[in-house]
């Protein structure tokens, strides 16, 4: 376990989905910013979060959690029961295997591992953990440019942009339902970053994107409410 809070410390975050690509690079930053990291991974295997901690085990944590499986989740919770992270932010999430699938053509169970994936467990991440997080902390979720509806002009990755859209309804939802929560709720898209899930033809590189996107986060700090921003902290239309 990381140790508590101290001189130098700048904040705690429980990062979901930490094992590579975006969740990683956030992982790292957040380090290199001066804060304690709670990273998830699922499975046993070695990931480079594994070796992030051997680098910094007084700033890094690595639990297991599947987001899928609730009792997982309930799991995770108790295991955390009595501590605070200024920050939660759910960053797990997968695409279908052939994005050029459209609606019509994908498997009713390719279609129902995505979007439970993508939609409805990130939002039980954030129903179950949200009591970790303190009035002044902030809750965010890594969408996607392609969840807006409105910049829908070319249609293509419908299976992964439908569920990024339901994703971001469900936290206008839990938003509603929290009208009076003093937290800033944030929806984030990265841009199309080149990792295992963006691709190799992705115009970006994770280090011109995750860097922006953690200031992003660091300056929605202390703004109730929620927002759907881009990397440079542009509100993305819904």
């Amino acid at each position: 376990m990381i140790k508590d809070m101290s001189d130098g410390v700048q904040g705690a975050i429980l990062l979901v989905g930490a094992s590579r690509g975006l969740g990683l690079a956030m992982a790292r930053e957040f380090v290199k910013k001066g804060w304690n990291v709670v990273g998830t991974v699922q499975g046993t295997d070695r990931t480079d979060l594994h070796y992030l901690a051997e680098q910094h085990p007084d700033r890094v944590e690595i639990l297991q959690l599947d987001i899928t499986e609730p009792v997982d989740i309930a799991a995770l919770r108790d295991r955390l029961a009595g501590r605070s992270f200024d920050i939660l932010f759910n960053n797990a999430g997968t695409a279908n295997k052939n994005q050029d699938e459209t609606i019509a053509d994908v498997s009713t169970e390719e279609f129902i591992h995505v979007m439970v994936t993508n939609a409805l467990s990130p939002m039980r991440v954030i129903e179950t953990l949200q009591q970790l997080v303190p009035p002044t902390g902030l809750i965010g979720i890594m969408s996607s440019g392609q969840g807006s509806v409105s910049d829908n002009n070319r249609g293509g990755h419908e299976v992964y942009r439908g569920t990024k859209s339901a994703l971001n309804q469900y936290m206008r939802s839990f938003a509603a339902r929290h009208a009076d929560d003093p937290r800033a709720l944030v929806l984030i898209a990265p841009g199309w970053v080149r990792t295992d899930l963006g691709g190799p033809d992705a115009p970006l590189s994770v280090e011109e994107s995750i860097p922006k996107v953690v200031d992003v986060l660091l300056a929605q700090m202390g703004t109730p409410g929620l927002r759907y921003l881009d990397r440079n902290g542009k509100t993305v239309p819904w």
